[in-house]
């Protein structure tokens, strides 16, 4: 379904929405994706997870909220980091989780907060096309199996289960802070369990593919974190179960 942006929409995503950015060792890439967000938003808040290289110097007299981990923890930990202190703010209407690594356009946030609102979504993904001419055969196979995984074992299937471009409802945040377990990648796939054996609403909504050829920003180990994910899926289903 289409979602069509308002200007009201557009006042309230300036006002009332507050972007998560977790960060490691993203060079020069983090500022400029922190430039394109304070571009839509006011309030955006980074998560330094223990970088080395020197990267968040730049944001030193940028307007956003500075979070940092004396040592490198995890994604998971970074973004539950994140999400917490979004929850003390004021007002907020929902809470974006962007990678600092310029693979999302911030642009496409007005967009995807017309579907957050239209849809009165608890959580919405973003869903790439992974194109063949763009993305390795690795990463398309990746990630088609593991929703192929997630979609057998839960009995919903999510066209993207690891893209980290998200849109959180308030209500949905402090669940999601409450009850899953800091981690590394594997802690977005718990997220989306959660909220599947929750009922909470999910929402994915396209997005553009933005991948740099041998993808050098991600920090994703192939073999140690797609055991974590896997693992995770398989624990998770059981604990959520009793949630």
């Amino acid at each position: 379904m289409a979602c069509i942006e308002t200007d009201v929409e557009k006042k309230s995503l300036l006002k009332n929405v507050v972007v998560v950015i977790p960060c490691f060792n993203a060079g020069h890439r983090v500022q400029g994706a922190v430039e394109s967000v304070l571009a839509q938003v006011e309030y955006a808040i980074v998560v330094d997870d223990g970088s080395t290289d020197g990267c968040i110097d730049a944001l030193a007299e940028m307007p956003v909220q500075l979070l940092s981990f004396p040592e490198n923890q995890g994604k998971g930990y970074a973004l539950i980091a994140g999400v917490r202190a979004a929850l003390e703010l004021q007002d907020i209407t929902a809470i974006v989780l962007m990678d600092a690594d310029g693979q999302h356009d911030a642009a496409e946030l007005p967009g995807l907060f017309a579907c957050f609102n239209s849809e009165g979504a608890d959580l919405v993904i973003g869903a790439r096309s992974f194109d063949r001419k763009q993305v390795p055969w690795r990463s398309r196979f990746g990630n088609r199996m593991t929703a192929w995984v997630m979609g057998y074992l839960c009995g919903r299937y999510l066209p993207d289960t690891q893209c980290g471009f998200r849109i959180l409802s308030p209500r949905f945040a402090r669940c999601f802070v409450e009850k899953v377990p800091g981690g590394r990648y594997e802690t977005e796939i718990r997220m989306l369990l959660m909220a599947i054996h929750n009922n909470f609403h999910i929402v994915s909504s396209s997005i553009a593919t933005l991948y740099e050829p041998g993808n050098p920003s991600s920090h994703f180990r192939k073999i140690q974190d797609s055991f974590r994910i896997y693992r995770a899926l398989l624990q998770n289903i059981r604990l959520f179960r009793r949630l």
